[in-house]
């Protein structure tokens, strides 16, 4: 068995032919492989933002409810590791610049080999002390100097880190053309911001004009009434991740060799969009990701599966899946064992059965935030009570994005062993904020406990929060149920004012 799992970063649905016949934006591969694969129309979020939902499709776990962003931990059992016990070769090509920072430790190494290409967002790359000369005198939103020094190594579009990513994977897949039991794992940081695109593709899409500044491919991640944010210069910056799907789709795998080389090969390309990595032009004047509630447009994920033997190429599959069900998935496909505690479900029933079962609901949510739930039919948002306590992070390795946790409260740091589940003891440390949100005040966002019927009102416009007690206490108890099923930390239930 042979599998190739693709990635996108920040890739929403809603620009996908396949979900939105209206939609304007040009992906002739995505749609191609949509039209030989099966499309899954139910597919969330788990954990948010990057790390975290990496660390979902790896260990078939939840992240969110126990830390944030975080490495790899000696104490989980991993997809690759199963896979390679097996007598499987795992390799992962990525432009993802998150496994380097401090909080991405341990993933790559899980795999045989792994090759990574440089430059995205603010990766310490490029090493010059002076400022570049590329840097505007203004712009909108936020600038990254080190992005900015970065770019300067990219004069083509072939050399730019996401179709590098992209091309090294069909060579790879060229080197290996006769292997079989392979696991191939290709992360594309785009259409994740900067949007930077080479001009050709903002022709696509209106050109350069409706803007009256210099710069904009960075938003700031705040509401756009908080902004010096216009409607033209908002309406470009829209355009801008426009052009950059385009060219993703454009330089990507799932169009290109994988579609004509991998009869019996499993093409799983899961492509998340967080709200956290979808951006936000919410009509609510959300701009961004990780500090608001996590809307449709931002929880609601693009999930496509090409099946051996083209089993359902056309179909849509309507039951409810998620990230966590990537590793149980996989593992049966390729004969391996699921460990107990994945908690996943196996999608490899539905490629003969289009009625078989999944999950009855889905959980999914940023650490320390507001904790979600949908059956399909609604979803629900649980706020924390006032003060957001008791909240603690549970972790082997201290470490979350770009800095070491508990840092401002050493001394009240426990260590102990607090799940069954775990070989290792674990820091229980203090949370006094959500992790991964620098310079915002994200749960003033997320006050207000949500409900909406998502049949009635997909736009998630009427709270039916205290207005439709019986829809909310089945999903409360379904709430209740995941934080159960799912060995959550005991004190959440106190900090959802569920206890």
């Amino acid at each position: 068995m042979r599998t190739v799992l693709v990635l996108m970063d920040t890739l929403r649905r809603d620009v996908l032919s396949c979900y939105n016949p209206a939609t304007d934006v040009q992906t002739p591969n995505l749609d191609a492989f949509a039209e030989r694969s099966c499309v899954f129309d139910n597919h969330w979020i788990g954990s948010a933002p990057c790390m975290p939902a990496r660390r979902d499709i790896l260990t078939g776990r939840y992240n969110f409810l126990e830390r944030p962003w975080g490495p790899s931990s000696p104490s989980t059992v991993t997809l690759p590791a199963c896979l390679r016990a097996n007598g499987n070769f795992c390799h992962i090509t990525t432009d993802h610049c998150h496994y380097l920072r401090t909080g991405g430790e341990g993933y790559l190494q899980e795999f045989n080999t792994w090759d990574y290409y440089r430059g995205q967002e603010g990766d310490p790359w490029v090493s010059r002390i002076d400022e570049p000369n590329n840097m505007p005198e203004t712009f909108y939103g936020r600038v990254r100097e080190q992005y900015q020094k970065n770019r300067q190594l990219w004069p083509n579009e072939e050399d730019m880190p996401s179709p590098k990513t992209f091309q090294s994977a069909c060579d790879w897949i060229d080197g290996n053309a006769g292997a079989d039991d392979f696991f191939l794992m290709v992360e594309a940081f785009d259409p994740h911001e900067p949007f930077d695109v080479p001009d050709k593709y903002m022709e696509m899409y209106g050109g350069t004009g409706e803007l009256d500044r210099d710069y904009f491919e960075i938003p700031e991640y705040k509401r756009v009434s908080a902004t010096d944010v216009n409607k033209g210069a908002e309406y470009y910056l829209q355009r801008r991740y426009k052009a950059l799907v385009t060219m993703t789709d454009r330089s990507g795998l799932v169009g290109s060799s994988t579609s004509s080389r991998s009869a019996g090969c499993w093409t799983i390309p899961w492509s998340w969009s967080p709200p956290t990595t979808a951006i936000s032009w919410a009509s609510d004047d959300y701009m961004g990701k990780n500090y608001m509630h996590l809307y449709n447009e931002l929880a609601h994920l693009p999930f496509i599966v090409h099946f051996p033997g083209n089993a359902r190429a056309g179909e849509h599959a309507r039951q409810l899946t998620q990230a966590i069900d990537i590793m149980p998935t996989v593992l049966e496909a390729h004969g391996c064992e699921i460990p107990a505690d994945v908690c996943g479900t196996s999608l490899v029933p539905l490629m003969t059965d289009a009625d078989a079962p999944t999950r009855g609901y889905a959980l999914y949510g940023v650490h320390a935030m507001t904790v979600n739930v949908t059956d399909g039919r609604y979803t629900y948002f649980r706020a924390p009570v006032a003060g957001n306590q008791p909240c603690f992070e549970y972790t082997a390795l201290p470490h979350t994005i770009r800095k070491k946790m508990g840092s401002d409260c050493p001394e009240e740091i426990e260590c102990g062993r607090y799940f069954k589940r775990t070989k290792y003891p674990l820091f229980k440390i203090p949370c006094k904020k959500p992790a991964q949100i620098e310079g915002a005040t994200p749960l003033a966002e997320v006050e207000q406990t949500m409900l909406f019927d998502l049949e009635s009102d997909y736009g998630q416009v009427n709270n039916l929060a205290g207005k439709d007690d019986h829809a909310e206490q089945r999903m409360i108890d379904l709430l209740l149920r995941g934080l159960e099923e799912h060995e959550s930390p005991a004190e959440q239930k106190e900090r959802l004012g569920l206890a």
